[in-house]
């Protein structure tokens, strides 16, 4: 399939997927449009190679897959602006919170492939977790969206049914890890490290955690046994961790946004 893609919606993930596809170098710049009404701010892409313009709908007729990467709000109006452009060939990607499949193609009134991709902002450096969940789409179709977002990061297939418990673990995941970092810089800072160290130390080592889980395919708790000696410093910091309600109140977290974003 062509290697030509419409990103509708030139925000923070729009320009970070098409950031990140550049970097990536699955297609060249020149085969990326992306649209927004104030084209000012995407300059930086516009430098790179990339095709900006504010008409959705010139955009899609000179690409075969259209990523939807706007605001829940926009869905209809901007589906109404393009849907007399959509055939059979292209593929619809949504990466917009809540929004269904079922709800994009009863907009479109058309057996247009679709799918829903939810992805997280580390897409922009290729280190994205991708969700994705597919309706009318052939082998090829699926087979296109997995390798383009495997290019991108981590790529899963699910039901759509669990999208938005994806959106929390994977999307809303970031800033819960960020949190995290925060607060271990500033314990660092507290027993003596400077800022710039402490960051560094940081997020080095929850990298390096998250890596020995992505390849040795281990649990958490085996890698926490091999640091844990008895009567340690880990031990008494974990033990105290929990005293203070550290795994409880991430999980109550997770649970809280999940039920935010299925209830509104």
């Amino acid at each position: 399939m062509s290697k030509k893609i419409a990103i509708i919606g030139g925000g923070n993930l729009g320009t970070a997927i098409a950031e990140g596809l550049i970097k990536s170098k699955y297609c060249k710049p020149q085969d990326i449009t992306i649209t927004k009404r104030n084209l000012v701010t995407l300059k930086h892409l516009k430098d790179k190679g990339v095709n900006i313009t504010s008409d959705n709908l010139s955009a899609i007729k000179k690409s075969n897959l259209i990523i939807l990467a706007i605001k829940p709000f926009q869905v209809k109006e901007v589906l109404a602006s393009i849907k007399s452009g959509l055939t059979p060939r292209h593929i619809v990607a949504s990466v917009i919170t809540g929004v269904l499949i079922s709800d994009i193609l009863d907009s479109l009134k058309k057996k247009i492939p679709v799918c829903r991709v939810m992805p997280n902002t580390a897409i922009s450096i290729q280190q994205s977790m991708t969700c994705l969940s597919f309706s009318h789409s052939t082998s090829t179709q699926i087979d296109f969206v997995k390798e383009l977002f495997s290019n991108l990061g981590k790529v899963v297939v699910i039901d759509e049914k669990y999208m938005d418990a994806a959106t929390v673990l994977g999307a809303c995941g970031t800033a819960y890890a960020m949190r995290y970092i925060r607060a271990n810089i500033q314990g660092g800072i507290e027993i003596g490290f400077d800022a710039a160290t402490a960051n560094l130390i940081a997020a080095q080592t929850v990298k390096g955690a998250a890596e020995l889980l992505l390849q040795k395919g281990s649990h958490p708790e085996q890698e926490i046994d091999k640091v844990t000696t008895p009567k340690g410093c880990t031990i008494a910091g974990l033990n105290e961790m929990e005293h203070r309600g550290f795994s409880s109140s991430l999980i109550k977290g997770i649970a809280t946004s999940y039920e935010k974003i299925v209830k509104g």
